[in-house]
């Protein structure tokens, strides 16, 4: 028995397949053994939830299933014979007990019934897009997005057969008028990369309901501590977990989360594109889960202290995070009101050539790409993630010369500030 704790759209044709998948299914894939929370806090859900107790060892932990193959039982050739091969140990690619014990962590954060691992943050993006899209279909979304997820829906996306229209993420009436009679998927980031701009949300979970879209969003910014996508008619969510879910810089992974019967469509692209997450980066993510909530506090924390310093420092001429007054998208309130993460950027007066002589100062961040790690991260977005980008195309989503990206670390905020400090003097 399981350890217990505590207490469509589908109208178009194109869309049919969604309210077809009529048969009966169960959270998961998860085992006797895994233990299941309910009804508790997120930081009982992230150390509990999900953990494989070892019936012959009883380890704390959940141990590493270094293993690619499983041996074949009545149940395996049950699972195969009645379609459900996704909820028994076959063969590492179509999944493994490190690989449910972290799905069912994330599922229960995000309060979701199913969870799927992959390899990496992009992983789980390709394979959701192309999983819930087909040929001929249409995909609405932001140059504002991630610079590799931007480089896949540019780039490869119409040589798949989808075309791509990219708005404003903060326009709910652009994004509308983007919409097509072949549009399939609304995709955005909670908050964006690297300005922290605030999609609206609760108006596109409606929005996706009423014109019988499918609405996916990457939460990696805000992770499910702030903002449950979901719950506000999202049909899947997807996070790198490399950034704030592992959160200790030594893990590359990503994850797609929702109701199962979309699950378990991604998993079966999945087997195909062979994304998935072996057992070591699965025990590293799943340890790295079980500090998201005091991390989280840390980061957050942080962040409004860096920012408030930053607002007023003479050098610095805009600073971009919620916290502060001059905030534009208030939609963001709506759905996370009152914490988001380690993320702050800002511009400092004297440019892109300033930016760079202010990496040169900084003594306690580390000059590096990524984010969401214990340790503080800088880096420039015009000469890394937007380097693709005209100058032209930067400015068009507001990345000014001399744009910072700062991933604020759980460091000591008045060393940071104090780094900051002697940095930016005399820039």
């Amino acid at each position: 028995m399981a350890r217990a704790i505590g207490n469509t759209p589908g109208s178009s044709e194109e869309h049919q397949w969604t309210n077809s998948l009529e048969r009966g299914r169960v959270p998961g894939p998860r085992l006797p053994q895994q233990t299941v929370v309910d009804g508790t806090g997120p930081s009982t859900r992230s150390v509990h939830a999900g953990t494989y107790v070892d019936p012959v060892t009883g380890a704390v932990g959940t141990p590493i299933f270094q293993s690619s193959t499983f041996v074949f039982s009545e149940d395996t050739y049950k699972a195969f014979d009645q379609g459900h091969i996704r909820d028994v140990a076959i063969y590492g690619r179509y999944g493994s007990p490190n690989q449910w014990a972290v799905q069912e962590k994330i599922a229960a954060l995000e309060n979701g019934e199913s969870a799927l691992l992959f390899s990496s943050g992009m992983a789980a993006i390709t394979t959701a897009l192309l999983a819930l899209t087909n040929h001929g279909g249409h995909i609405v979304s932001s140059r504002d997005v991630y610079g590799g997820t931007y480089n896949l829906l540019r780039e490869d996306m119409h040589q798949l057969g989808r075309t791509v229209t990219f708005v404003d993420p903060t326009d709910i009436a652009e994004i509308r008028a983007a919409v097509r009679d072949e549009t399939q998927v609304l995709f955005f980031e909670t908050l964006t990369n690297p300005l922290l701009k605030a999609i609206p949300l609760v108006e596109l979970g409606q929005l996706a309901q009423e014109l019988d879209l499918l609405l996916v969003i990457d939460n990696t910014f805000l992770t499910p501590l702030y903002v449950r996508p979901l719950e506000h008619g999202a049909h899947i969510v997807i996070h790198s977990c490399t950034k704030y879910l592992n959160g200790h810089s030594d893990v590359t992974a990503g994850v797609a989360t929702g109701p199962r019967k979309y699950v378990d469509r991604l998993w079966s692209q999945m087997l195909k594109f062979g994304g998935s997450l072996d057992a070591m980066m699965c025990f590293l993510l799943e340890r790295g889960l079980k500090t998201l909530v005091p991390r989280m506090r840390a980061h957050s924390e942080n962040a409004a202290a860096v920012a408030a310093f930053l607002a007023q420092h003479p050098a610095v001429r805009r600073v971009h995070h919620p916290s502060l007054p001059d905030y534009p998208y208030k939609d963001l309130f709506a759905y996370s009101p009152d914490a988001w993460g380690g993320m702050v950027s800002f511009e400092v007066v004297s440019g892109d050539e300033g930016a760079l002589r202010l990496l040169d100062r900084l003594r306690v961040p580390v000059v590096a790409t990524s984010l969401g790690g214990v340790e503080s991260l800088v880096s420039l977005p015009f000469n890394t993630s937007h380097s693709v980008l005209t100058e032209r195309q930067r400015r068009e989503v507001g990345i000014e010369p001399g744009l910072v990206r700062f991933s604020v670390g759980i460091e000591d905020a008045a060393d940071l500030i104090a780094d900051l400090d002697q940095a930016l003097t005399g820039l």
